[in-house]
């Protein structure tokens, strides 16, 4: 069974950032990100998945051109560098890793395996 570790969660002032790892014991075709903040569904942020060409990435529209990811293959981690964050930004953050390729995206469905999850809290 594996277990995803994360990481580097916290508080911090609106406008700040947070980069959260999550590392697991084996690489996977796609990892990716999610959110759950109070009284709210738990939603997709982001993903990387692997292919031929190197891999690629996206976002969710309410995160694109603030967060990114990338991974560290050679550790089999994944990291959520945040940046400009926003008091909405506040919930708790879930890795989550999808072994058959073509499969994560932004259905949790498809993925596998889950984080913990980790803290993130956005003052104004």
């Amino acid at each position: 069974q594996e277990q995803l570790v994360e990481s580097g969660g916290g508080s911090v002032q609106a406008g700040g950032s947070l980069r959260l790892s999550c590392a697991a014991s084996r690489r996977y075709y796609a990892m990716g990100w999610f959110r759950q903040a109070p009284g709210k569904e738990r939603e997709f942020v982001g993903v990387t998945t692997l292919s031929w060409s190197g891999g690629s990435t996206y976002y969710a529209v309410s995160v694109k051109g603030r967060f990114a990811i990338s991974r560290d293959n050679a550790k089999n981690t994944v990291y959520l560098q945040m940046n400009s964050l926003r008091p909405e930004d506040t919930a708790v953050y879930y890795c989550a890793a999808a072994s058959r390729a073509n499969t994560g995206g932004s259905d949790e469905r498809q993925y596998d395996y889950w984080g913990q999850g980790t803290q993130v809290t956005v003052s104004s």
